[in-house]
């Protein structure tokens, strides 16, 4: 059976029921690179489809946890944040695998990371408070998170400081003030503010608020008349069992081995600790464990969709055999390598000229030419040029062939100088190659 999905802000909401509503939704955050055409959602199953042929399939698991963390994000919209004249504030390091930086199929790449390790490279991203400018990502501005939206500068330590004639509300929100306005309220010709059933001024004299006449639990706020909902960084649990505990704080991402005391503030279990720069909770031991989590200190369990690397004992994105001319940037989500072109589910070489009726391209402008289809070790290299029905290299009319590929005159002896390091290994292969094909071998 198809439920019902909708699409939003890059997420996937899906309802676990098949209802008309969504309040008992799976959320999947979709990779920037990923434009879906369709979603198909099962009992067990979610399949994100970016071609009728191309489909992620994720399971709908829970995993359940000692903490008491909740899955809900916290939707971060912009708000208004700009950077101050000669102040930059200090940026933080973090490491990002190097294989992700990788454009060259055979150019892996060398990390720049200052601790040492070759497999990582080292980035400067805003500090905890703080994030991108949107219109410089050289420069970093405060963060205000869900407050600031409107009517208002976010400013350092991520308070809201309002424009003239508004003021900040009991939901961190800039509104008018009388002269200019009062919301749920009328503004009089002396200034003051009478507000509407169900409202009463806030202690400021400034603005109404809603009346809540039997209180609010813990962590909650009165949103509406009579309507409690959550503060922000709290949440309900979606478990039914659990709505009595009321609102609980949200970390993302989750503890781990740990309690959410407060948001995204974790308190680890006895035997574990915080990762370095972090919040998670974990077995502090030899791997850095990271998109997993430390089983043991020597052992590491990734989250679905992610595989365990040695170079890095990190979980990196997994996207199956589909990716071995390209960079697995996210769960089934592969980036070519240059000179490469996604064709279904894989990447495979261009050559721009193309390799003729009998040719078939094995790397970027590298035809390969062969008597019988076989593996690429029995292909003729045809760098440049194009194959004749015989197996044989053909170059175009102005260059002439130089061991595996097609040059003009003057630049071979340019080429032998520059590259002499490749001609030894250029000569056994094709040397090798014509025996095989005299005694008729069709593999070597």
């Amino acid at each position: 059976m198809v439920y019902p999905v909708c699409i939003k802000d890059s997420t996937v909401y899906a309802t676990a029921e098949p209802m008309n509503h969504f309040s008992q939704v799976t959320r999947i955050f979709l990779p920037p690179a990923l434009t879906l055409t369709s979603v198909y959602v099962t009992p067990s199953h979610l399949f994100l489809c970016a071609t009728t042929f191309n489909c992620i399939q994720t399971q709908k698991v829970v995993r359940f946890t000692t903490t008491t963390t909740t899955k809900q994000p916290f939707h971060r919209s912009p708000g208004l944040s700009l950077p101050r004249k000669d102040f930059n504030p200090p940026k933080c390091k973090i490491e990002v695998p190097a294989v992700f930086f990788q454009t060259e199929k055979d150019i892996p790449i060398r990390g720049n990371s200052t601790s040492g390790n070759i497999f990582y490279n080292e980035l400067d991203v805003c500090c905890p408070g703080y994030k991108r400018y949107d219109f410089d990502w050289s420069k970093c501005v405060p963060d205000c998170g869900n407050k600031c939206q409107k009517n208002g500068f976010c400013i350092d330590g991520g308070i809201c400081q309002c424009f003239d004639e508004f003021v900040l509300n009991h939901r961190n929100d800039c509104v008018p003030t009388c002269p200019l306005g009062c919301p749920n309220g009328q503004c009089y010709l002396n200034g003051t503010c009478v507000c509407n059933k169900g409202y009463m001024l806030d202690p400021t004299k400034k603005y109404c608020e809603p009346i809540c006449e039997l209180g609010c639990g813990h962590h909650e706020i009165c949103a509406t008349p009579n309507q409690c909902v959550c503060a922000d960084g709290y949440a309900r649990s979606s478990d039914f069992k659990l709505a009595h505990i009321g609102c609980q704080p949200v970390c993302i991402p989750d503890c781990g081995f740990g309690h959410c005391v407060a948001p995204n503030q974790c308190e680890c279990f006895p035997n574990y600790e915080k990762k370095e720069n972090g919040t998670v909770c974990i077995h502090l031991g030899f791997l850095r464990c990271d998109n997993g989590f430390h089983a043991t200190k020597d052992s590491c369990i990734c989250n679905q969709g992610y595989r365990y690397d040695e170079n890095t004992t990190s979980c990196l994105p997994d996207c199956g055999d589909d990716c071995e001319n390209g960079v697995c940037r996210y769960p089934g989500v592969c980036k070519c390598f240059n000179g490469y072109k996604r064709n279904g589910p894989r990447c495979e070489a261009v050559c721009e000229n193309g390799c003729g009726y009998y040719g078939k391209c094995i790397s970027p402008d590298i035809c390969g030419c062969a008597i019988i289809d076989g593996p690429m070790k029995s292909f003729q290299k045809c760098e440049l040029g194009y194959c004749t029905s015989n197996g044989r290299c053909r170059c175009q009319t102005g260059t002439t062939r130089f061991i595996n590929q097609c040059l003009s005159p003057d630049k071979v002896t340019t080429y032998a100088t520059m590259h002499h390091y490749k001609l030894n290994g250029a000569f056994l292969d094709e040397f090798n190659l014509l025996i095989g094909r005299y005694f008729n071998f069709t593999q070597l």
